[in-house]
Formats: structure tokens, C-alpha cells, sequence
């Protein structure tokens, strides 16, 4: 007598079998992202990530960093990059082995002004931060933004940084002669960006400092940027993280296109981004702080 086969004993098999073959990709899965993360915890890495402001490029800050390698003991190196429209990156640069708090500059193929290009620049910025995430595996970082770059870190800030919130942390943000209102002078007249910055301030990280610098060229601009455009920063950033400080520099280079060589503003670099600032204090004298709001 021939011996009935079960077909649900063939089933489970095949199940069992299955299951064995999508378990071994997933725990090699856990064990690098385990792996990956033991790494980021034990990193001391610490970079500034700059980005420049509209119809400017990675070459933007190359006078600051020479200021600030050639007034402090310890060197940055420097890491530049370039998002095409297409959202694909070019490095040019490296970041030197024992270097613990490089500077990396990310520009933008289309860095023209407007609203709708901001959204555009934020997106582009994280797909270049996803990929130094991936490749350096930091803990925590420094932000710095001029003109609208300010704006870009602040809308990716609300938009795009709570995935990494539980892989690292951003210390500070310095903006300097960000347009938060563009170049309306009158705070009662909000722009769309300004208002929707302000509704999604919520997202903000909780533990940030925020330093927001102003070129005092007039008592009314830096001679593009209205006064009143850079401090409507504290309707986004006050009683929302950790501190907000408003600052505003003067003497030469106060004006927006030379804020980034003006001596003041590589001290306050050094002072509240740089983890030890070292060296000799020949930057110029700090700038002096016009207010300073804590939870």
C-alpha cells in the first residue's frame, strides 16, 4: 500500500526554507547597522558643514578658512562639494586623516534665489548629508549658512533632519546676514517663507544653539539685507531651542557680500563653533551680543 504524502508538510518546508533565506540577508542587515552605529557612537569627528548663500559656489568661503587656519594652532582641512540638478554629487578635497573638525562646503548647480529654489537647495543639501552620514558616520556637527544658505539649513532643519535626530546631533547653527523675511523691512508684512518657517518651528531640535550675526554696515542693512529681515529669525528660533543669540558686526566688511572676510565674524566662528579656538586672538574684537533668549 502506497504511503500518502501530506501536501501541507511539503508547505511548511517550503516556508521553513523561505523563511532561512530572508533571515540570513536581515541579520547580516542588523549586525552592520549595529556595527555602523557603534562606529558612529565612538566617533569624535565633529565637522562644520557650510553652505553659501544664492549665485554663490563651494569657492565662497575659501578666504574664511585660510583666516581661520592662519589664526588658529589647529588646521582644517577641507571637503567641498557640488549637488548637480540631478541631485548627483562631486567632491573635490578631502579630509585629512587626523583632522577631527574639517570643514566641508556644500554648494549647488542651481544656487539662484527665491522660495521655491530654497526647497529645492534643502533637498539637494540632504542628499549630500545622507552621504557624508554614510561615509563618516559623525555623531555631531556644526552648521553655518551665509544669506540663504541660512534659510536652507533652517528649512532642512524643519523638514528633513528629525531622520537623523537619533544618529547625530547639530550643536549650533550660525546664520549670518540671513534674509528670514527676505527684503520686506516691515515685520507686520510676513512672507510665505517666513510664516511657514514660524508654523513648523515645532520641529526645531530642542538642545540647538542658534547664533544669528548681522552686518551693521547702516543702522538699517548691511546694504542688501534689511536689519529687520535678519531679526525676524527670532519668530522661528526663540523659545523653540536651546538659545538664540543676535549679534551684529561692524567696521570694514560689514557690508552682505564681504560679511564672510569680516574679522568679527571669523572671532565668533572660532568662539562658539570651533571646539578650541587656540592660537593667538588676532581675529579682531568680538562681536558683541544683542540678545540672548533660553528656555
Amino acid at each position: 500500500m502506497k504511503k500518502k504524502h501530506n501536501p501541507n508538510v511539503k508547505w511548511l518546508i517550503l516556508l521553513v526554507a523561505l523563511l532561512l533565506v530572508l533571515a540570513v540577508p536581515s541579520y547580516n542587515w542588523i549586525k552592520k547597522d549595529n556595527k555602523n552605529r557603534a562606529e558612529r557612537s565612538k566617533s569624535a569627528l565633529s565637522p562644520v558643514i557650510m553652505v553659501p548663500g544664492s549665485s554663490a559656489t563651494t569657492e565662497r568661503f575659501n578666504q574664511l578658512i585660510d583666516q581661520l587656519n592662519q589664526t588658529t594652532m589647529h588646521q582644517h582641512s577641507v571637503l567641498k562639494i557640488t549637488v548637480s540638478r540631478e541631485a548627483k554629487l562631486s567632491y573635490s578635497g578631502a579630509i585629512s586623516k587626523n583632522d577631527l573638525e574639517p570643514i566641508i562646503i556644500i554648494g549647488f548647480a542651481n544656487n539662484k534665489d527665491g522660495y521655491a529654489n530654497i526647497k529645492k537647495q534643502a533637498y539637494w543639501l540632504d542628499m549630500a548629508f545622507a552621504s557624508l552620514m554614510q561615509n563618516y558616520k559623525f555623531n555631531h556637527f556644526k552648521a553655518f549658512g551665509h544669506s540663504n544658505g541660512g534659510l536652507i539649513w533652517t528649512y532642512w532643519l524643519e523638514n528633513y533632519y528629525s531622520q537623523y535626530a537619533n544618529e547625530t546631533k547639530m550643536k549650533c547653527l550660525m546664520t549670518l546676514g540671513t534674509p528670514y523675511n527676505f527684503t520686506e523691512k516691515n515685520l507686520k508684512n510676513r512672507t510665505q517663507m517666513l510664516a511657514d518657517f514660524i508654523k513648523k518651528r515645532s520641529a526645531l531640535p530642542k538642545k540647538l544653539k542658534v547664533y544669528s550675526l548681522s552686518g551693521g554696515k547702516s543702522y538699517e542693512s548691511d546694504g542688501i539685507v534689511p536689519e529687520t529681515s535678519v531679526a525676524a529669525g527670532k519668530f522661528i528660533f526663540q523659545n523653540q531651542v536651546k538659545s538664540y543669540t543676535a549679534m551684529t558686526v561692524t567696521g570694514k566688511k560689514a557690508d552682505h557680500s564681504d560679511l564672510p572676510q569680516n574679522k568679527q565674524v571669523i572671532q565668533a566662528i572660532r568662539q562658539y563653533l570651533l571646539k578650541k579656538p587656540g592660537g593667538p586672538n588676532r581675529p579682531g574684537k568680538q562681536p558683541k551680543p544683542k540678545r540672548k533668549d533660553r528656555d
